[in-house]
């Protein structure tokens, strides 16, 4: 019987290779976290200049574990865009350094002054 995993539970393969990025469409925009609030919302420094408060849906709640200085995407909502959003994906690691070397985190670094 072959062994289904190559690598201890908890352990992170450092080799992993990035096929695909999702980029923010439309209204979406990326995000670091904050500070979490409790009760799957948190708050949320989007890179449009905003600060929302921010929730996980619940199809999302088990799957999507976060912590602070993550980056996210953002959906602002459609009523209190400016103020409230759901957060729709967070990126791993190696998926950070694409983007910052693909030149889509500039702000974050301006942000990271504050």
């Amino acid at each position: 019987m072959e062994r289904k995993f190559n690598r201890p539970h908890g352990k992170v393969d450092d080799n992993q290779e990035v096929f695909r990025v999702r980029l923010p469409r439309g209204k979406e925009t990326l995000g670091i976290l904050e500070q979490r609030l409790g009760g799957s919302r948190m708050r949320v420094r989007c890179l449009d200049g905003k600060t929302r408060i921010c929730r996980v849906p619940g199809r999302l709640k088990k799957k999507l574990w976060i912590r602070e200085g993550d980056i996210l995407l953002i959906e602002p909502w459609v009523l209190g865009g400016d103020e409230k959003g759901d957060v729709i994906f967070k990126y791993k690691p190696n998926q950070v350094d694409w983007l910052k070397k693909n030149g889509h985190l500039k702000e974050v670094e301006d942000f990271e002054e504050f």
